[in-house]
């Protein structure tokens, strides 16, 4: 309960339940005497709750479902704190009650990426499956294993990602695959077999695999379109990454969720001024990484994705 918690110097509450890793429950009621809004983070800055408003007297109970791990954010960054961390915080938070409880049978929605995806420890970075868990209710947990600056190769390579993941994934869990970004000096055949073989896997174990083609950069033409080679993620070898995962898609059977479409056509739509709040192109010169906001606007199409291709049924959806 709120017991486990206590306010910080904004007004928000921090809580800290002792778990063992896992998949949780939680449940809050939220509203007081006075109007409320409040937004509920957790673990390493992942988005559980967008902000809730509740006016004067109101009562709203709102749960969804977290998956507890160690490391807690990037699989190869800081390990974070043991157990679960919540923050209770938004422009007025009002919660009245916390209930946290074990949610072993909980569906797992597994990410595997890179930097554009992963659960970013600092300001102003955010990756895409960061503000993801906001969008799934009760019953189903964004479990993120993308890590900064993992490629293919490397992804399969190290002990700490794929084996992990592989390890985890239960019967019927989907398993989201992006990664692109890092696959500067891979050539066609190699990214090729090396997607395939993540995709073979992921099905051996159980899971569902899904591809993901990349988030676009924010690499205008002088006619205001991101055809080219650096927005459209093709790499120094000519490697058109987005069209290999179409083709791949087909091949193996699998889902595609075409990101570089979707985003390309956001950035294009919102010209080159009103995209750079999408990445970190104010802050810092950098038109790959997303800002929060860009990451909240890209969650949001990944989510319409899920509902719209059965990737997880729409009762699972905010």
């Amino acid at each position: 309960g709120l017991d486990h918690c206590a306010p910080t110097a904004t007004g928000a509450l921090a809580c800290h339940i002792d778990l063992a890793p896992g998949t949780y429950d939680v449940t809050v009621t939220l509203g007081g005497a006075t109007a409320g809004a409040t937004t509920i983070t957790g673990e390493t800055r992942r988005a559980l709750l967008g902000e809730t408003p509740t006016a004067p007297g109101e009562r709203l109970r709102r749960s969804f479902t977290v998956d507890v791990r160690d490391p807690e954010g990037e699989p190869t960054g800081p390990a974070g704190t043991p157990g679960l961390d919540l923050l209770l915080g938004g422009p007025a938070p009002r919660v009245t009650s916390l209930r946290v409880t074990p949610a072993p049978a909980a569906t797992r929605l597994f990410l595997i990426g890179d930097s554009t995806v992963c659960d970013q420890p600092d300001e102003p970075y955010a990756g895409w499956g960061q503000m993801l868990p906001a969008h799934l209710r009760r019953g189903t947990a964004v479990a993120n294993h993308a890590d900064s600056g993992e490629s293919t190769l490397t992804y399969m390579a190290n002990p700490a990602l794929f084996a992990r993941v592989e390890a985890a994934v239960r019967p019927g869990d989907p398993v989201l695959v992006q990664l692109a970004h890092n696959d500067k000096r891979t050539d066609a055949v190699t990214y090729r077999a090396n997607l395939t073989a993540l995709v073979e896997r992921i099905r051996a174990a159980g899971g569902r695999p899904v591809l993901v083609t990349p988030v676009v950069r924010r690499w205008f033409n002088a006619d205001g379109t991101l055809n080219n080679a650096t927005a459209l993620l093709v790499n120094g070898l000519g490697v058109d990454h987005p069209a290999e995962i179409r083709s791949l898609a087909t091949t193996l059977g699998t889902p595609l969720i075409d990101l570089t479409a979707l985003t390309r056509a956001r950035v294009e739509h919102l010209g080159p001024e009103a995209s750079k709040a999408l990445y970190l192109t104010a802050e810092k010169r950098d038109n790959t990484h997303t800002s929060a906001a860009g990451a909240t606007a890209y969650a949001a199409l990944v989510a319409a994705e899920l509902r719209d291709r059965g990737i997880l049924p729409a009762r699972s959806l905010r």
